[in-house]
């Protein structure tokens, strides 16, 4: 879908969601690395990270009192994984198999894909994974 226009009648699409951070280009800046993506320009106090989807992060800095944790699950080309896992290592950060963060350095194959999941500058709970859930 172009970004002019509307979905459909029958369908609500993500446009956009805010991500709290103590240091907005920190994160945004994190975040857009390791999946291979741009922080956008700033937009008001916003900074976007576009997930080439029509969906944008929009990290909004709060100095001010605690982020509280939240999760944000991506899913990535398969052909990509492996890239950002490579990318997660080479800045430091430990990846896990499961969101409890019980099985460090290890990798998980739900649903006939790849997970990880790992933790922003925020200790935001972010996961990557090929293939989406089976929901019933």
């Amino acid at each position: 879908m172009s970004k002019d226009q509307q979905p459909s009648a029958n369908a609500v699409h993500l446009n956009h969601t805010a991500v709290l951070a103590s240091d907005r280009s920190l994160s945004a800046e994190f975040i857009a690395a390791i999946l291979g993506l741009e922080v956008g320009a700033p937009f008001g106090p916003f900074l976007p990270v576009d997930l080439g989807n029509g969906v944008t992060l929009d990290y909004y800095e709060m100095t001010d009192e605690p982020i509280q944790s939240q999760h944000y699950a991506f899913l990535v080309p398969e052909e990509q994984f492996d890239t950002m896992i490579d990318r997660l290592e080479a800045v430091g950060v430990t990846y896990y198999a499961d969101p409890s963060h019980t099985e460090p350095g290890r990798i998980n194959r739900l649903f006939g894909g790849r997970g990880a999941y790992f933790d922003d500058p925020d200790g935001h709970n972010m996961e990557i994974m090929t293939r989406p859930y089976a929901r019933p």
